[in-house]
């Protein structure tokens, strides 16, 4: 078998961002009487500004939901114009007429966490779910996520987009967590909580197993192609790490790259197909638990089940490393054995010594065996 390389960088990068959020997260207490709103109306409004739509698992996340939008509590980071709305209050729980809209009472109905993604924030069209999450996140109860049908400026990794066609499902959460050692590790956990559910949904609806591996730092893949991304920013506020995860993955829509359904059907399933909710709830149910093992126990409990699913274990890849003095480049090869404690890549070289691996901004590709050039397009 040929060997296959790949090129990486040696050089170290900043995985938190700790600006500062200016206010604190407020309680509401407060009575709102339901009316319901007539499905043209609620078109006509949308032409006017971002529609949200906002439920809750249960009384406590829907009486929030209520405080949410009686005190217009959800902005857009430009300040453009927001439409709330409550689900019950819509006529016939239909969001503008739409048949390939979210089904937000069947996500709720397959949910059964304690804590995450009990509050949903609902839109057929904004410009980012992560924009929504973060801008707002002192507003919103831990744990709140937001999902839409499309969105318009879906973030990547090193500030690249994310395509987001009809198909995809795109969301995003909050968490909160004190130790920032380990919040590197969260996109790992996040990512093996994803292909686990994947393969839960599958299980659930007697469909073939799809082998969806992790790309190394937080991608995921199918037969060699890209059908999702991970993307975690945080800010650091009171000795607490206010953490926000975005999602992306393609069910549906098999542009750009591949799609779940579309691997399902070659592989025979014609009758059934993967939907949104179905895998969102399964990924909150996996998820939780997922996170309080990490949160009490450690990464290290969950680092054998990650590695089942990584593409990386035993690759041999060239690295590219720079000496500033003298603005020479040296390269070598190592493999690859694993994470190291602070998340990046353990690597051994020839002579058998250890190497931390960061990556330098650059999207490099460890299944072409290149680096690639930076363009726009679904990296995170």
């Amino acid at each position: 078998m040929a060997k296959e390389y790949c090129f990486l960088r040696l050089q170290r990068f900043a995985s938190l961002n700790r600006s500062l959020p200016s206010i604190f997260l407020q309680r509401f207490n407060c009575v709102l009487k339901s009316s319901r709103l007539p499905a043209g109306k609620l078109e006509m409004e949308a032409q006017q500004g971002t529609t949200l739509v906002l439920n809750g698992k249960s009384a406590a996340e829907n009486d929030m939901a209520r405080c949410l939008k009686k005190n217009d509590a959800v902005k857009l980071p430009d300040g453009s114009p927001v439409n709330v709305y409550l689900h019950s209050d819509i006529e016939n729980g239909q969001i503008i007429g739409s048949d390939d809209a979210f089904r937000v009472s069947s996500y709720m109905n397959s949910l059964s966490t304690n804590r995450l993604g009990k509050l949903l924030i609902y839109s057929p069209k904004l410009s980012s779910t992560h924009d929504i999450v973060s801008n707002n996140f002192v507003e919103l109860p831990v744990g709140a996520v937001c999902v839409a049908d499309i969105q318009l400026k879906g973030r990547g990794r090193s500030k690249n987009t994310w395509e987001s066609p009809k198909g995809c499902l795109l969301f995003s959460f909050t968490l909160q967590m004190e130790d920032g050692r380990i919040v590197p590790h969260v996109q790992y956990v996040v990512c093996l909580a994803m292909a686990e559910a994947i393969n839960d949904v599958c299980r659930k609806n007697d469909m073939p197993a799809l082998d969806v591996r992790i790309k190394w730092p937080n991608d995921l893949y199918l037969h060699g192609l890209k059908v999702g991304g991970i993307l975690c920013t945080s800010t650091y506020k009171s000795k607490k790490f206010n953490v926000s995860v975005g999602i992306g993955l393609n069910v549906s829509n098999q542009q750009p790259t591949t799609c779940l359904n579309a691997v399902l059907q070659r592989l025979g399933c014609v009758d059934r197909l993967l939907q949104r909710e179905d895998i969102m709830a399964a990924f909150f149910n996996k998820f939780e638990s997922f996170y309080d093992i990490f949160i009490t126990q450690g990464f290290q409990e969950l680092e054998g089940q990650y590695y089942k699913r990584w593409l990386h274990s035993g690759q041999r890849i060239i690295v590219q490393e720079k000496d500033d003095d003298t603005n020479q480049v040296s390269e070598y090869v190592v493999t690859i054995q694993g994470l190291t404690s602070s998340g990046y890549l353990l690597a051994i070289s020839e002579d058998g010594q250890a190497h931390e691996l960061h990556p330098d901004g650059n999207s490099f590709d460890f299944l072409k065996g290149l680096v690639s050039k930076k363009v726009g397009g679904a990296e995170h």
